[in-house]
């Protein structure tokens, strides 16, 4: 992948992203949902720390949950996903690029989009990884992918702390239906630095413990 592809990635396009918020979160989730709900948000990040987040992954919905919950109207930053390849094809691919998501081939990912994300996290960009690697609608326990874990070790070189947050979104539908009701939980924070003495699997049993947690607290919200 070249470097001109990097720097159109990196290019969010602001008229296309007003309208986006606008009619996604202004209309279209507005008319879906009857009720939207966003707890324990009462979290602190440390001002030198850059941040990822990791959610659950049960709907396509969820990419505008998270938008909603920390978007660029509540934390004056963009949600920067990465997100498979197959979901940057065709109509939808065109509009994801210029709303700053990218693709990565989870099976090789290529140096260039690992240098691309590795550089969103230390410019304190608000990065969005899907640790489950897919859509998992029923909540079956499944193993994390070890990207993530990768990724912010990797960032580490580069930045003194990074902040991973584990989200749970849940929905009082599968799959969420019209008027249904959406809740997204944040757990506790997961500080990763250069001196952390973890394996993959260490790692990824501690987030996904906290994801779950998180997830337990929203579909509760919502009457699971």
């Amino acid at each position: 992948m070249n470097k001109k592809n990097i720097y159109i990635w990196q290019e969010i396009n602001p008229f296309l992203g007003l309208v986006a918020m606008f009619i996604t979160q202004d209309i279209i989730m507005k008319i879906f949902f009857k009720e939207k709900s966003i707890i324990n948000k009462d979290f602190s990040i440390p001002n030198s720390s850059s941040v990822i987040l990791a959610p659950t992954h049960r709907s396509r919905w969820d990419g505008l949950i998270l938008t909603m919950a920390m978007g660029r109207r509540i934390t004056k930053k963009d949600c920067r996903f990465m997100v498979t390849n197959s979901e940057m094809k065709g109509i939808q691919g065109w509009f994801l690029k210029r709303l700053g998501c990218f693709s990565i081939n989870q099976k090789s990912p290529s140096l260039s989009v690992l240098r691309y994300a590795v550089n969103l996290i230390i410019k304190k960009k608000q990065l969005v990884v899907f640790p489950e690697g897919r859509i998992n609608k029923n909540g079956n326990k499944i193993p994390l992918k070890e990207g993530l874990f990768r990724l912010a070790k990797l960032a580490t070189k580069k930045t003194n702390h990074i902040t991973i947050i584990p989200i749970g979104i849940a929905y009082s539908e599968v799959p969420p239906k019209f008027r249904s009701k959406v809740s997204l939980s944040f757990g506790e924070p997961l500080i990763i630095d250069k001196d952390l003495d973890l394996s993959i699997v260490q790692f990824n049993e501690i987030l996904d413990k906290k994801m779950h947690k998180a997830e337990m607290a929203a579909l509760k919200n919502v009457g699971r």
